[in-house]
């Protein structure tokens, strides 16, 4: 969510207008993230953000958009983004595509514990039954395809080690994408990026999911295991956390019954999501681009969350 393309007050407060928002009183970028240039706008009708999407296309993002709209209207806790009297939700500010949508209430919890845990895998699994009947289809566009395209460009940055796990993990995910296991693992609309700084909390109650801009079709499993990756794990060490794990998986095998072949691909999935992140902040790290107030995350985290769960397998057994 850093700031790309500088927005003034005076086309922001154009856009608020438009959509009968009220009257622009107060614009600030949003510091953080990698894809979007991100502003909070307050105006005299409430907060709101403004997205500016810097790589998705007006061609790809209505299905962003109304996935949201969709979990809305299903009671998911998600931001509603706002029409114009046409209906649109798609908007262009500084020729670029741009949506705006409401602020959500809470706060980041960064330091989750294992009650924050069971209310992320408990509201997750009511997101995956709730998209289930979504009518518009588009691919994780980071999924194994982006992976396989993308590794090669950033093989050049990694010493010998690096390259040769990178290498031998793509093989093996490569490998298990063609099995029939995960052939028959459940799938619809996911995520596919629910960190904790995309969460919102009051205290333990869990206020919002948002940032639904990696969204696609992939396996609710892949979704799952994203989240895990980063809500139960330590962070400094990237080990992962047995009782935080335990209370995510429990509460959202409470909602939704994990079928047996997610209980089987589990490990496999994991890896699949340390090996998604590991590669995209490659990606950024060593090819970023110029943006006011960007900075990179560090890949060597999710080198490390890969190797852990290369080492020390972590199957559904162990978790429900």
């Amino acid at each position: 969510m850093a700031v790309f393309t500088e927005v003034t007050e005076f086309q922001a407060n154009d856009l608020m207008q438009a959509l009968n928002l009220g009257e622009l009183t107060h614009l600030r970028g949003i510091e953080g993230g990698i894809e979007n240039t991100n502003y909070f706008a307050t105006t005299t009708q409430g907060e709101y953000v403004l997205t500016l999407f810097e790589r998705l296309t007006s061609e790809q993002l209505p299905f962003y958009l109304l996935l949201m709209k969709h979990l809305a209207g299903h009671g998911i806790p998600v931001p509603d983004p706002a029409a114009n009297r046409d209906g649109d939700v798609l908007h262009k500010v500084c020729g670029k595509p741009a949506a705006v949508v409401n602020k959500l209430a809470g706060k980041s919890q960064l330091q989750p514990q294992a009650v924050h845990c069971a209310a992320v895998g408990d509201m997750l699994a009511r997101m995956h039954l709730a998209g289930a009947d979504y009518n518009r289809s588009q691919p994780n566009l980071r999924g194994l395809p982006w992976w396989n395209e993308t590794v090669p460009v950033v093989l050049p940055h990694l010493d010998d080690a690096q390259a040769a796990l990178l290498r031998s993990e793509l093989a093996f995910q490569n490998h298990i994408a063609e099995s029939a296991g995960y052939a028959a693992l459940p799938r619809g609309p996911v995520h596919a990026d629910l960190f904790r700084d995309n969460v919102m909390f009051d205290g333990e109650q869990l206020t919002g999911f948002f940032d639904f801009y990696f969204a696609g079709v992939d396996t609710w499993l892949f979704d799952l295991a994203v989240c895990l990756n980063d809500w139960c794990i330590d962070l400094p060490t990237g080990v992962h956390d047995h009782n935080r794990a335990h209370a995510m998986v429990y509460a959202y095998n409470q909602v939704r019954r994990l079928t047996s072949a997610e209980r089987d691909l589990l490990p496999a999935l994991l890896r699949a999501g340390a090996l998604r992140f590991w590669i995209s902040r490659l990606w950024d790290y060593h090819l970023p681009r110029e943006a006011a107030m960007l900075t990179p995350h560090d890949p060597t985290h999710f080198e490390r969350v890969l190797r852990g769960r290369l080492q020390t397998p972590v199957s559904m057994s162990d978790l429900t």
